[in-house]
């Protein structure tokens, strides 16, 4: 799809069997990451996602002693799979590597993993027919001078009617936010620093199986699944977390991975109440309702990858990646348009919502080769709550406050605290891991 092409590309350095963006150097030495740490204290990693994942992965390889408690039955976070839907497992949350010039990339060039490049053509669906090019220009939303302003508003002030409101809700939705929310200038500012590499790849099995095989198994024996964090104490010299059954865990050092929704809602009491200008910036920090709905047919007669819909702004095909496959259709479903889905309260209602817009674009065909359909609602997961960060109108230096530690004890991490452009993706997650447990090491050092 290439979604990213107007993306500039930097270099990334490569030592010890990772690639380490090129920024984490101008706060670490180079020593410093590698040498041997002699820390014999026990790091807390709340969330087992890819940043806690991660972090564990690297705790694990220097040989300190680390727990991580997740609030789920399953380990992973926003990456998933399931089974039987098809004749190919399908992703439930993450789904593309967004280029491979990063920490994943690397290991998925080690582990020898099958991906395939997804350079989907894009189609517009606009003013009731399918089409491959629109009458005005779309590509508005990069460039110099951008004001902080809302998607929507902006494509106004560039003269795009309200014939391209969809389109450009499909535009923002692939950065996880309803068109209304999302800010030029600050996402714009973001993306200048990416470093990841314009392509998007799928994987012949899943995102999941890929994290699960060669990071998730070297450390699952330390992750305890269902344990509800609700107080963390760090009032004293050791830290005291309590979950939902009143247990306590004694850590030196924590790790949050939470999702910014879960950081937002107050489900986590912290003792002392952490500082207003922390909390202010989470509050900047954006994350919408998302959801995927997948629709299996019984012949292939849509196309690769489309935008515009009125009740879905972004559809993919599924397939493609894929051996063998069905005939999968993605519904990629974001912001104010997944909590309308949401609103109609049962898969099945959501699932007819959608084949009725498909087939107004393909003339009834969807309904006519309707067999199943599976909705995976991320909204109402509650622990995640939403779909991924998002650059808010007015949001600043949110992403900076957001991650600083507090008092040498907590670190943030996960793809909300990247504040290397990498935000919404799984290796911006493990990138934050991995900076957090070098931050550890950094200040046992001082």
């Amino acid at each position: 799809m290439d979604r990213r092409t107007f993306i500039k590309h930097s270099t990334l350095f490569s030592m010890g069997g990772l690639l380490i963006p090129s920024a984490f150097f101008s706060s670490c030495r180079k020593e410093t990451l590698f040498e041997d740490v002699n820390f014999d204290g026990k790091v807390l990693i709340i969330g087992a996602g890819a940043a806690g994942l991660y972090a564990a992965y690297v705790l694990k390889s220097k040989g300190i002693d680390f727990k991580i408690l997740e609030a789920s039955s399953i380990h992973g976070g926003r990456l998933g799979k399931h089974t039987g839907f098809s004749n190919f497992p399908i992703d439930l949350g993450a789904e593309w590597l967004h280029g491979k010039n990063n920490i994943l990339g690397d290991l998925i060039a080690k582990s020898n993993t099958r991906i395939s490049i997804d350079d989907s053509e894009t189609k517009y669906w606009f003013n009731n027919q399918m089409v491959s090019a629109l009458p005005q220009n779309i590509d508005i939303f990069t460039g110099e001078a951008l004001p902080d302003v809302s998607y929507k508003e902006y494509a106004l002030q560039k003269g795009l009617g309200l014939e391209y409101d969809f389109i450009v809700e499909g535009i923002a939705g692939d950065q996880g936010a309803a068109a209304s929310k999302l800010s030029v200038y600050y996402n714009n500012l973001e993306e200048e620093n990416w470093v990841s590499g314009d392509d998007d790849f799928k994987f012949q099995e899943t995102y999941f199986d890929f994290f699960d095989t060669q990071i998730a198994s070297h450390v699952i024996d330390q992750v305890q699944l269902n344990t509800i964090v609700s107080k963390i104490d760090y009032s004293q010299s050791t830290i005291v977390v309590t979950d939902s059954n009143n247990n306590s865990y004694n850590a030196d050092k924590l790790i949050i991975t939470v999702p910014i929704t879960v950081l937002k809602s107050g489900d986590i009491q912290f003792v002392p109440d952490l500082p207003s200008d922390k909390t202010d910036a989470f509050s900047k920090i954006g994350m919408a309702a998302g959801m995927k709905v997948f629709l299996k047919f019984s012949n292939n007669f849509y196309d690769k990858y489309f935008i515009g819909g009125t009740i879905c702004a972004a559809y993919a095909d599924d397939n493609i990646g894929k051996i063998p496959n069905d005939n999968v259709l993605l519904a990629f479903v974001m912001g104010e348009q997944a909590e309308y889905l949401t609103s109609l309260g049962s898969d099945s209602a959501i699932t007819n919502a959608l084949l009725q817009e498909l087939d107004a674009m393909y003339g009834g065909q969807a309904t006519a080769s309707f067999i199943s359909s599976f909705v995976q609602n991320w909204t109402t997961s509650p622990f995640i709550k939403g779909a991924y960060s998002y650059s808010t109108v007015g949001m600043g230096d949110a992403r900076k406050v957001a991650t600083q530690s507090i008092d040498k004890k907590i670190y943030f991490a996960g793809e909300a605290m990247n504040i290397n452009g990498h935000h919404q993706t799984v290796h911006g997650a493990v990138e934050t891991g991995y900076r957090e447990v070098i931050n550890i090491f950094k200040d046992l050092k001082k």
